[in-house]
């Protein structure tokens, strides 16, 4: 046995992963055939809206041994991701930019480098110490990269507990951390969970700008801003449109409106600092980017996933809504006005490639979106 022969082998993975700079380490098993009828109960209902992967995997989610064969245990991790910039009041000020309606809300989280790159270089270092102590093990490493339930394992691993909002909370850090995992076949032992605190609190339920936590525990994707801006591809539903404001990339508020995020703890990790000034940019300004400014400006980005198409949507739904807000005051919306009809003869420029019809496609949602927020993004008469 493993333990035989590396007696103090766990506690050495957890000094490890704090000198790879991870915020916590805990070790857990890997059986989670209890959240089985949970997840089929979730894609039955059609939660997972367009991403069809997430049904595609079936209930390989919930078990991790089908990914790597042998595999008996989990090394979880986190990482803090608020920034030494943030200010001591940071959670107000966050909401408060929400109502800033020219002002581009980008989720705090894709503000600095893309945390895939940053986690799973921690976590292939933490793999490779291991591997020096005890030899060659099977191993792989994750972080939202393939299907696994994450957040069931963290909070199997004592990582936090499952808030109602569906994401994992830390007593001592809140919310505002990625997680990862090094899924293995060692026989290490195993930490045990921590109680929920969440009580009879709901305010991430009540805080979500479009009510997609449908209920405790449960949310609806195909509601969430989240996955409006980010996952969806097509054309966001028009319903939707006023609700999302000026958050053109992802979602904070259920982590904002949280408690338990008065502790959350700020990031060591120069990664996350904000690039670009993704933290005060106006909606205009990202808005008149080129597809080269995209490109250069977010290499390193998870932003980038969404592609340059994605992104003018998503600023032309957050025009719109600050254009509403400005007639709501009686105030000026030439400079909104320019910009969208500067961007909808750019739309008429566009000529696709010879069986381009994916861009054509791409150019003609970009176009409904403007012509949404320069006729429908007004007050309702």
């Amino acid at each position: 046995m493993i333990n035989d022969k590396y007696p103090f082998l766990e506690q050495s993975i957890k000094t490890w992963g704090k000198e790879c700079g991870f915020s916590e380490v805990r070790i857990t098993g890997i059986d989670l055939s209890r959240h089985e009828a949970g997840l089929t109960a979730w894609l039955d209902a059609g939660y997972h809206g367009t991403m069809d992967y997430m049904a595609s995997h079936g209930m390989k989610r919930a078990r991790p041994a089908e990914l790597v064969p042998g595999a008996v245990c989990a090394i979880m991790v986190r990482m803090n991701y608020v920034t030494p910039e943030s200010r001591a009041d940071w959670r107000e000020l966050e909401l408060h930019r929400s109502t800033q309606s020219e002002q581009a809300l980008i989720s705090m989280y894709a503000r600095g480098r893309d945390y895939h790159k940053v986690l799973r270089l921690r976590l292939q270092d933490l793999a490779s110490r291991i591997e020096a102590e005890v030899g060659t093990f099977g191993y792989r490493v994750f972080t939202d990269s393939a299907p696994v339930m994450e957040v069931a394992l963290a909070e199997k691993a004592g990582l936090g507990w499952r808030g109602k909002h569906t994401l994992l909370l830390n007593r001592h850090a809140g919310s505002f951390f990625f997680i990862g995992e090094i899924i293995t076949d060692l026989p290490l032992a195993a930490d045990p969970p921590i109680t929920p605190r969440c009580g009879q609190c709901t305010a991430c339920l009540d805080i979500c700008p479009t009510q997609a936590i449908v209920a405790p525990y449960q949310v609806d994707a195909r509601r969430c801003i989240s996955y409006l801006t980010i996952e969806l591809k097509g054309s966001i539903p028009p319903e939707l449109r006023p609700l999302i404001g000026n958050r053109v990339y992802g979602c904070d508020d259920c982590q904002l409106g949280c408690p338990w995020n008065k502790f959350a703890q700020v990031s060591e990790q120069t990664d996350f600092l904000v690039r670009n000034g993704l933290d005060h940019a106006s909606l205009i300004e990202l808005f008149s980017w080129s597809e080269s400014d995209f490109m250069k400006k977010l290499e390193g980005s998870p932003i980038r996933r969404i592609g340059y198409q994605r992104w003018l949507r998503n600023m032309a739904v957050g025009l719109g809504n600050a254009r509403r807000a400005l007639l709501q005051k009686n105030q000026d919306t030439s400079a909104i006005d320019t910009a969208l009809q500067a961007r909808l003869s750019w739309c008429e420029t566009q000529t696709p490639a010879p069986g381009g019809e994916e861009e054509k496609d791409k150019t003609d949602m970009i176009r409904e979106h403007i012509l949404w927020a320069l006729e429908n993004g007004q007050i309702p008469g």
